[in-house]
C-alpha cells in the first residue's frame, strides 16, 4: 500500500510536451490510455506526459534516440514543442523527493534502483493505478530520461474527459526549441 506525499501543482505553470509534428492533437491523453506509458498500463486511464522544463524535454529526445544512429543535430524537423497549462487546483503525488519516493515504495535512487538499473515500467504503472484510484491528478516525478533523475516530468491524469491541458501559443519547431534557450 502506498502512502503518497501530495504536492500541489503550480497553477499556470507552463508544461512542455514533445510531440510529433504530424499528431492531430498533441495534448490528447487517450493515446497513452490505449498504449500505456511509465505511469499507466495499457488500456487503463487517460494520461498526458509532460516535461517541467526545457532541459527535461531535450532529455526526452536523447532517450528516444538512444541506440539509434540518429543524433538530435541530424533532426531539423519532426518533433515540435507544445507549451501547455493545466486546469487549476491539481494535486499530484510527489515522486521527486526522497520522502515522496519512499511513500510510493520506490527507491530513493529513482529512476534507477539500488543496483543502478532502470526502475521498470510495470512497477511505476502499479503505482500510477493506485494514485489514480485515490483521485489524484498524476505523478510529479524525477525524469526517467535523465539517469540521475535531475529533470522533472508529470504524468497528468485528467479528472474527466472534459478536463484538458490548454496549449499556450503555437507549436515550436524543433530547430528553435532544441537550440534556443528562451522557450
Amino acid at each position: 500500500m502506498i502512502e503518497p506525499v501530495i504536492t500541489h501543482l503550480r497553477d499556470g505553470h507552463r508544461w512542455l510536451r514533445v510531440a510529433d509534428q504530424e499528431w492531430r492533437d498533441p495534448l490528447d491523453p487517450t493515446f497513452a490510455q490505449r498504449h500505456g506509458g511509465r505511469w499507466n498500463p495499457p488500456n487503463s486511464h487517460a494520461t498526458l506526459y509532460l516535461n517541467e522544463d526545457l532541459d527535461t524535454a531535450r532529455a526526452q529526445i536523447h532517450m528516444m534516440l538512444d541506440g539509434s544512429p540518429v543524433h538530435p543535430e541530424d533532426m531539423d524537423q519532426g518533433f515540435v514543442l507544445i507549451t501547455a497549462i493545466l486546469p487549476s487546483r491539481q494535486d499530484a503525488v510527489d515522486a521527486a523527493t526522497e520522502d515522496g519516493l519512499v511513500g510510493l515504495g520506490l527507491p530513493n535512487t529513482y529512476p534507477r534502483d539500488e543496483s543502478g538499473q532502470a526502475v521498470q515500467h510495470d512497477v511505476c504503472q502499479r503505482i500510477g493505478a493506485d494514485v489514480k484510484a485515490l483521485g489524484l491528478r498524476g505523478v510529479h516525478a524525477r525524469s526517467a530520461a535523465t539517469p540521475n533523475g535531475s529533470g522533472r516530468e508529470l504524468a497528468w491524469f485528467p479528472a474527466r474527459r472534459s478536463s484538458r491541458a490548454k496549449a499556450v501559443g503555437d507549436s515550436i519547431p524543433f530547430d528553435i526549441w532544441w537550440y534556443g534557450d528562451d522557450v
